[in-house]
């Protein structure tokens, strides 16, 4: 039998799906997260969940993982104290940063600060020129001087990591591998991280940066996974464990551990993999991404069946919205957009009298105040159960209860009372203030890309998302939104459909006037044997894979670059036609491209990818059995375009057969998420159980509604 499991860690819950590959069947659960220790939620779920699937450990041949534990330790600052080894004179480049400011009129502006502080960042005598030539050898004696220094900081601030940083050594590595090679020797116990390794870009601070963090999570992702290794073999599983990247490609654990800066939005990568393969399913070739959980919401934009990517992002910023307040990280990542807003998110009035909802999470421990754990103060979870969009006794298929009573005093006692407004009213501004925000990120995402989101499908997922999808489309103008099967643990699904993978980006500036075959052919082919090697030796087998190459060029004297990427099969085929690749790439982002300027690359990309798994295959839940009926039952929920609370109709998920149509409002219950249809909407079970909704919109609002099929 081959049975394939797929686990995703979000902040309140850890999600579970388990693929049998021979019935093409899923059985799924959902537990809550263990934030102290993550790996006690993942172990006891994968147990819970092969007992419910009849089956033992033995039988399972492949876990795949996805986790938050990178970016919540960066968020939080729980890394390892970390020491820097940098060329002498430029010790303050972490403090110096962009020299930008990211808005011009706050007078209190804030940057995060640095992950090594300034005392335990240590020079050495030693320069590499932009050549790649070498203008001031490394001077062995300034390594025996700072031999003592490096040890009173392991010994006196506890640092069991060293980030190596030496300026353009991602042109030539030798200086920072000498390094390495010397605290391998002198301190054997210490975790290192050279830029020109973790990612070997031209722009220092980006990448010193990046370096550093690979840095300051790699012993707490290294325990993490040995501890999780431990725990899977104990338990009985044999089969091969993969975790996820930000890329949506999997690693195996060896380069995880190597690489654990690529581990950043490693969940919600995959559930922006997974829309992308329902938007290829259905032929619908640009979506709309939204995932929200128990602790944020992610927006991802899907062009073609493929979602965007980038190679740039920014964690722990100061303001979650303002662009430079955070830290810069060089990785290839999913390109999404994140709000700190899921069913968790907490909810007070700030200064002015506002509803504020989120960032701050009541997590899984205390959760909201409707779990009986000891939470107190109201949350978005709160106030959907007040609404009636969720069932106190039907949350988690039933397996737990809800207290409705202690959602309401939440409510009254800290927004109620405040405001001067009822309880339902309160819940209300919870909920509206959520789908606003969202909106209103999604808004700014998709036109800074160049979408017309009312042109696209909204694919919507996650604990929360099937609740909020329908309100925020019709903010948006979005024509129609698609709930796919198992929304509720789609990111898990999407951990199992991702292919094995790595990828390197290398700066490397070049004249496409002086450009030879052969010289192309060259850097390709050895960045091509680089990622391989990385795979073998971390123990990755690819078996049948495709290479995927893209290049960052730019007219010469320009400050930007912009990507162009060369088609499968014989990338190095294509020089001839790659001045007029790049034309038109340009012309499509600036309406218009310079024919007798010089062009020259900056960067290229490489990345070697296996077979997706079961990329053709459809699955089915197995508790989806439709012998009995659809309706449950009716339920009072709140709508405000409604005079009161409607007894709406309550529809069991797994009930629904192909072809029914469902007019709202109305609710569609599954065990790990509520899908919420609203006055006016309707909905449509098409042919793989997906949920079709299609949204009202006045007719001066209303969009071509996107062509959808089902392939």
């Amino acid at each position: 039998m081959a049975y394939r499991i797929g686990i995703d860690i979000g902040g309140t819950f850890t999600d579970f799906a388990l693929f049998d590959d021979e019935r093409h069947e899923m059985v799924v659960h959902k537990t809550l997260t263990t934030p102290k220790a993550p790996e006690h939620a993942v172990l006891d779920g994968v147990l819970a969940l092969t007992r419910q699937a009849g089956i033992v450990p033995a039988d399972v041949s492949m876990i795949v993982h996805g986790t938050t534990l990178v970016t919540n330790a960066v968020i939080e600052r729980r890394g390892t104290p970390t020491a820097m080894i940098v060329t002498r004179g430029f010790r303050d480049v972490l403090d110096i940063a962009m020299e930008q400011r990211y808005d011009l009129f706050d007078l209190r502006i804030r940057f995060p600060s640095p992950l090594v502080p300034r005392p335990l960042r240590f020079e050495v005598d030693e320069r590499i020129k932009a050549d790649g030539s070498t203008l001031q050898p490394l001077d062995a004696d300034a390594l025996v001087a700072i031999e003592s220094q490096l040890a009173s900081a392991v010994a006196d601030h506890a640092v069991r990591a060293v980030a190596v940083c030496l300026l353009h050594s991602y042109v030539n590595p030798a200086h920072e591998l000498a390094v390495v090679d010397w605290l391998h020797q002198r301190f054997p116990d210490l975790q290192v991280s050279a830029s020109s390794v973790v990612f070997p870009f031209a722009r220092e601070y980006q990448r010193w940066t990046t370096a550093c963090l690979n840095a300051y999570v790699q012993p707490l992702v290294d325990a993490y996974v040995e501890r999780l290794e431990r725990g899977l073999d104990a338990a009985g599983f044999r089969g091969r464990f993969l975790i996820m990247s930000s890329s949506g490609s999997t690693l195996t654990p060896e380069m995880a551990r190597r690489y654990p800066v690529r581990l950043l939005e490693s969940g919600p990568a995959a559930g922006a993999l997974m829309a992308a393969r329902h938007s290829a399913s259905l032929r619908t070739p640009q979506v709309l991404s939204f995932d929200m959980g128990g602790t944020t919401a992610k927006g991802c934009v899907v062009r073609d069946h493929v979602p965007l990517k980038r190679y740039e992002f920014e964690v722990a910023r100061v303001h979650e919205f303002k662009r430079g307040s955070g830290l810069p990280i060089k990785i290839p990542v999913i390109d999404m957009i994140e709000i700190g807003s899921g069913g968790g998110s907490l909810a007070d009035v700030d200064p002015r009298g506002v509803i504020r909802v989120g960032p701050r999470s009541a997590g899984a421990d205390p959760g909201p105040a409707c779990y009986g754990r000891g939470g107190q103060a109201p949350t978005l979870t709160d106030a959907n159960l007040v609404l009636g969009y969720l069932g106190p006794t039907s949350f988690l298929g039933g397996r737990m209860h809800l207290d409705v009573e202690a959602s309401r005093r939440a409510l009254a006692d800290h927004l109620g009372a405040r405001l001067g407004v009822g309880i339902e009213r309160a819940a209300w501004g919870v909920h509206e203030t959520i789908n606003e925000d969202v909106a209103k990120a999604f808004r700014v995402h998709a036109s800074e890309r160049g979408v017309d989101y009312r042109r696209c499908n909204m694919i919507v997922f996650g604990g929360s998302g099937p609740i909020h999808g329908a309100r925020i489309a019709r903010k948006l103008r979005i024509p129609r939104v698609i709930c796919p099967s198992g929304a509720g643990v789609m990111s898990a699904f999407g951990l199992l459909a991702s292919p094995l993978g790595f990828e390197v980006v290398q700066s490397l500036r070049v004249s496409l006037a002086s450009m030879t075959p052969e010289r192309f052919k060259e850097i390709i082919g050895g960045l091509e044997a680089r990622v391989r090697e990385q795979l073998l030796s971390a123990g990755g087998q690819t078996g049948e894979s495709h290479v995927l190459v893209r290049l960052d060029m730019r007219y010469v004297g320009q400050g930007y670059e912009i990507e162009v990427a060369l088609p499968e099969g014989s990338p190095c085929d294509v020089l001839p036609t790659l001045a007029q690749r790049f034309a038109d790439a340009y012309a499509a982002i600036f309406g218009m491209s310079f024919a007798s300027r010089e062009i020259e690359i900056l960067a290229w990309k490489v990345e070697v990818q296996g077979a997706a798994p079961a990329a053709d295959a459809t699955y089915r839940l197995r508790t989806a059995t439709t012998n009995g009926d659809a309706l449950r039952g009716y339920r009072a929920a709140y709508f405000p375009d409604l005079p009161d609370k409607q007894d709406c109709p309550v529809y069991d998920r797994h009930q629904l057969r192909s072809g029914m149509t469902i007019d709202g409002p109305a609710l569609v219950e599954e065990a790990e998420s509520t899908c919420v249809i609203g006055p006016g909407d309707r909905a449509h079970v098409d042919a793989a159980r997906h949920l079709v909704i299609d949204i009202a919109v006045t007719p001066a609002d209303a969009a071509p509604v996107p062509a959808l099929q089902e392939a």
